[in-house]
């Protein structure tokens, strides 16, 4: 029952249906939802779609703590109902409407939005739209698949609408709410390990702003991520012999914690770890933990594994929902503002594996425009990583398009990471340390480690030609890089066609 779930008594009063609570919703609302890909309200969503299907007019602006998926994005993106959103998002529906400027969007670094929020940066939090597994008997909350930044929206806001997941087990103990304090002279935040817990095992609410609570049936539907194909899986043995390498040398302490952003290659590396030896005992300080993270709890190869969601397919959540009690041992889900927090990051030590829409020859890396101007996805929090891992690598199958266009080009036509942020470069044909070496140096072995074959010929004529013609730190012929760049996607689309 729902009130088995709602054991703040006084709050059971506030139960109500969907076309009720949306009501608190109308034209203009800052509407800042729980989710990080997962643990994301569901009902109110469709609930707004229902009411502009029947003919209402009305817009909101959407603040949430990164990707949603279609029952929130791609759902409201189609129905017209956007005006704003924030931060990072990767649905299809909604990215042709950003691209179409039908939509409103802003990227910022993940570990930012909260500290943003806190300081009214983004305005009036009118309503906050959070999934919860229960409410206590003091009337805080106990999130499920994710934290985010829920803890800052539920503080802050002036209504909060909850909708209680009915399918998710009652997670408590897994997460770990702390809120840095807000500057000026604040403390240091006192993570020395991933397995350190900080806070509270609850978000603290006033229930005195809660003005409806929901009963909710419906799942996540989380991107499910394939297993590692070949070139993932050589990617993903370049880095693991890199690091063992780099260990091996006594470069690198051998217990640095781990963090891979989502997709093939992350899953590659951590799938990684169940064959290799050398790697027995290990901690992950990410955003994201997916299947793999599970497999390895399982071989009792995790230390701790930290983050700020679960990513799971339906496979590995009955699994965990099966067997929390075993799992929460070594997972700890925090608040974004703390998974992606640059001084902790930086103060673990943390290894940093982030992918690349492309890479240039000197390392200046696209993650987040096609031709610099089609956004495809936020930069999420591959910059809060990148920019503050001990070890930092950036990672990217050498072509795109069926292997139609290089995806190692003269210079990228957008920069979301500098070169100076990028230690290592990586596809499945090699990767290079760019520590120790010049732009130039860089340049050259980029193209004859990194690069398609079929592509290296090209890179290497413009750099020869921009090293003769121009010189410089870091030569280049900017019409030329224009025009190959514009040639290699070009040639890709008649291919393609």
């Amino acid at each position: 029952m729902l009130t088995d779930r709602v054991r703040f008594k006084p709050l059971q009063d506030k139960i109500t249906d969907p076309a009720t609570a949306a009501r608190h919703i109308q034209n203009g609302t800052n509407l800042f939802i729980s989710g990080f890909t997962a643990g994301y309200p569901k009902l109110i969503p469709q609930e707004l779609v229902k009411r502009a299907g029947n003919g209402e007019q009305f817009k909101i602006n959407l603040f949430a703590g990164a990707s949603t998926g279609d029952m929130v994005d791609g759902i409201l993106a189609r129905a017209d109902l956007v005006a704003w959103r924030r931060p990072y998002m990767s649905d299809k529906f909604m990215r042709e409407k950003i691209n179409r400027g039908e939509i409103a969007f802003k990227d910022d670094h993940l570990s930012q939005l909260s500290a943003k929020v806190r300081a009214g940066e983004w305005g009036s939090c009118d309503v906050a739209v959070v999934e919860a597994a229960a409410i206590t008997e003091k009337g805080h909350l106990i999130p499920t698949m994710s934290v985010g930044n829920t803890p800052t929206y539920v503080r802050e806001a002036k209504k909060i609408i909850i909708e209680i997941s009915g399918i998710s087990p009652l997670m408590e103990g897994i997460h770990d709410i702390f809120i840095p304090e807000n500057p000026p002279y604040r403390m240091p935040i006192p993570l020395y390990r991933t397995a350190d817990r900080i806070g509270k095992p609850f978000i603290d609410m006033d229930p005195g702003r809660v003005v409806a609570i929901l009963f909710s049936a419906e799942k996540d539907h989380c991107p499910i991520f394939m297993p590692p194909n070949s070139i993932s899986s050589r990617i993903a043995e370049h880095i693991l012999d890199f690091v063992q390498h780099e260990i091996k040398k006594d470069r690198i302490p051998s217990s640095l914690p781990w963090q891979a952003g989502v997709g093939d290659v992350a899953n590659a590396v951590l799938s990684g770890f169940i064959e290799d030896k050398n790697f027995d005992s290990i901690d992950i300080y990410s955003e994201v933990l997916q299947d793999s993270v599970l497999d390895l709890i399982d071989l009792g190869k995790v230390r701790a594994a930290s983050g700020s969601a679960l990513t799971l397919s339906e496979k590995a959540r009955e699994r965990f929902f099966n067997e929390i009690y075993r799992y929460r041992e070594k997972i700890v889900l925090r608040p974004v503002e703390i998974s992606n927090s640059p001084e902790v990051i930086r103060r673990l030590g943390v290894i940093a594996i982030n992918t690349a829409i492309e890479i240039d020859i000197y390392g200046q890396v696209n993650s987040t425009h096609v031709m610099g101007t089609q956004l495809m996805n936020g930069i999420g929090g591959s910059g809060d990583f990148i920019r503050n891992g001990a070890l930092t690598m950036m990672v990217t199958p050498s072509t795109a398009k069926g292997g139609l266009v290089s995806a190692i080009v003269p210079m990228v036509s957008h920069v979301d990471h500098s070169e100076h942020s990028v230690d290592v470069v990586v596809t499945e044909y090699g990767l290079v340390d760019t520590r120790p070496l010049t732009p130039r140096q860089v340049a050259e072995q980029v193209i004859h480690n990194c690069a398609h074959p079929d592509f290296r010929d090209q890179l290497w004529d413009y750099y020869q030609r921009a090293v003769k013609l121009r010189g410089g730190h870091e030569p280049h012929i900017l019409e030329k890089a224009f025009f190959m760049h514009q040639l290699f996607m070009e040639e890709g689309d008649m291919r393609v066609k």
